[in-house]
């Protein structure tokens, strides 16, 4: 948990660039003072309309053995990765999934090691945590990483969190900044989580409040400069102050909440994805009501950053930005 003072002149590798964080990572680092390099890494060509000056793009997939020789060529001295499929498309597999983030994370680390990369910054998840009866009502970053196997996120998150500690371990020269985020909230922000705030009604389980932490995506982005610009190594729960309930959700969106019991949603969800009509299963079930409540507390005091906004406040925000649409 110790910090460095990074030299001047970094070098700095974004996988995932043209993501929707990679953008904004990538252009927030390109304004910094004291940055020599930025390159800008994804598997598709970046538009010319997306380009920043000054930036050097690069296409390249993450899971390619030729990524150490680029990550040589250019010098790099640090690397954010953020590559990895958060929401998967239509045709996805579990392999194919697989492949991106665990592989392929793999490979980014062999290449950091192969070339005297000195730090890595990594987006990870509370995801990591898993999704399970007995978290506790706030996560430390102490308690440990289960994931969930029937969830592919959390399940590919945890493994690579595994990897990522055998690297400390056995490459202790390679310094790494671990971020655990939370739900991320944006003026822009589409996915599966916001998703269930547009609908008409606010879905919710029996006996179970469902709490939500939530990120800005502005101080997501503040955080991994943060890590760049401060060397500081160490995992970090990524979240603003507080949590907030679906009830209390329900109520600032001024939508009614429809409470169901478990065994009648599980069957729902089960009939549903039987007949192609959902691609959420009855293993979702857990993925909403028993969410990991991230505790922020070592972000602040240990990292030094804290969030601009709390999770109310980003959910306001991101409320504000969504105007008639949440209604």
């Amino acid at each position: 948990m110790d910090s460095f003072s990074p030299a001047a002149g970094r070098r700095v590798l974004i996988t995932g660039a043209d993501g929707f964080l990679g953008r904004t990572v990538v252009a927030a680092l390109a304004a910094l003072p004291g940055i020599d390099g930025v390159i800008a890494l994804d598997v598709r060509e970046v538009p010319a309309a997306r380009r920043i000056a000054g930036v050097t793009y690069e296409v390249q997939d993450v899971r390619d053995p030729a990524l150490a020789a680029l990550v040589g060529r250019h010098a790099i001295d640090a690397v954010v990765h953020l590559a990895s499929i958060v929401t998967p498309g239509a045709g996805s597999t579990r392999e194919f999934e697989y492949s991106v983030d665990v592989l392929g994370t793999r490979n980014v680390l062999e290449a950091c090691v192969a070339h005297g990369v000195r730090h890595i910054v990594v987006s990870s998840s509370g995801a990591a945590y898993g999704y399970h009866a007995d978290n506790p009502a706030w996560i430390d970053e102490n308690d440990a990483l289960r994931g969930n196997q029937s969830f592919a996120y959390a399940d590919h998150k945890r493994l690579v969190e595994e990897m990522l500690a055998e690297y400390r371990v056995e490459h202790p020269e390679l310094r790494q900044t671990v971020l655990r985020i939370g739900t991320i909230l944006g003026r822009t922000v589409r996915n599966q989580i916001t998703a269930l705030f547009d609908k008409p009604r606010i879905l919710a389980i029996r006996g179970s409040d469902s709490p939500f932490v939530f990120i800005w995506d502005e101080d997501v982005t503040g955080c991994i400069v943060h890590a760049i610009t401060s060397g500081r190594a160490g995992c970090f729960n990524v979240a603003g102050d507080g949590a907030l309930t679906l009830p209390q959700i329900a109520a600032l969106l001024r939508k009614p909440l429809l409470t169901l019991p478990a065994p009648l949603l599980r069957l729902a969800l089960a009939v549903g994805s039987r007949l192609g009509v959902s691609r959420y299963g009855p293993e979702q079930l857990d993925f909403l009501r028993y969410r990991p409540v991230l505790g922020n507390q070592r972000l602040k005091s240990e990292f030094g950053y804290v969030p601009k906004k709390t999770s109310l406040e980003a959910f306001m925000a991101y409320k504000a930005a969504r105007g008639d649409v949440l209604h």
